[in-house]
């Protein structure tokens, strides 16, 4: 399997493992239980809720595999960052989520992932823990560019709270959704090393 490809189908797993772990921990309530077939509507949000999750996810993630192949091929960086740019604007406007700030933060963000997947590219290996392993050398390195990825990441749900508008509900699933990424990410350090 080509290593783009492999990159890609990880972090899509990852997508999927945080999004459920929000979705479980989301206690059932008692309409569960009175009325009959709840499980199924519920069924079907869940399945939704998954999937725009992994959508969202996987959109910066899709863009900086492209924009890391395609600097590894010699493209002009400007260029690349400049289409990047260009798709994530248009993303966020067919969520009816553009703002400057959501932008800047968002190519921030898929610019650690550029770096990121530049690494992995660059190694020899089968699956995507060698690949990590031979790009970071040891787990404090893999963790530096967690929390590095971390705080890019929280600019953005900060960027996208801000244009939302401050809702408990929208702050407690970021945090759910943190809190999740956090535990996954730590969970692959101890995996890959």
């Amino acid at each position: 399997m080509d290593k783009p490809k492999m990159i890609l189908m990880a972090e899509e797993k990852l997508a999927r493992e945080v999004a459920l772990g929000v979705i479980v921990t989301r206690p059932l309530t008692v309409w569960h239980y009175i009325i009959p077939g709840m499980f199924i509507i519920d069924f079907l949000r869940r399945g939704s809720a998954l999937r725009k999750y992994t959508e969202s996810f996987m959109f910066p993630r899709k863009r900086a595999v492209e924009a890391a192949q395609a600097l590894a091929q010699g493209q002009v960086e400007a260029d690349v960052f400049e289409h990047v740019e260009n798709d994530t604007r248009a993303w966020l406007n067919s969520l009816d989520l553009y703002t400057p700030g959501l932008l800047q933060a968002q190519v921030e963000a898929i610019k650690l992932l550029v770096e990121h997947y530049g690494r992995l590219l660059g190694e020899e290996g089968y699956s995507v823990y060698g690949l990590l392993k031979a790009a970071y050398q040891n787990p404090q390195n893999l963790q530096d560019f967690f929390s590095d990825l971390t705080a890019a990441e929280a600019e953005v749900d900060r960027q996208l709270i801000a244009k939302k508008g401050e809702s408990e509900k929208l702050k407690l699933k970021i945090l759910a959704e943190q809190k999740q990424l956090e535990e996954r990410r730590a969970k692959i350090i101890e995996e890959v090393f």
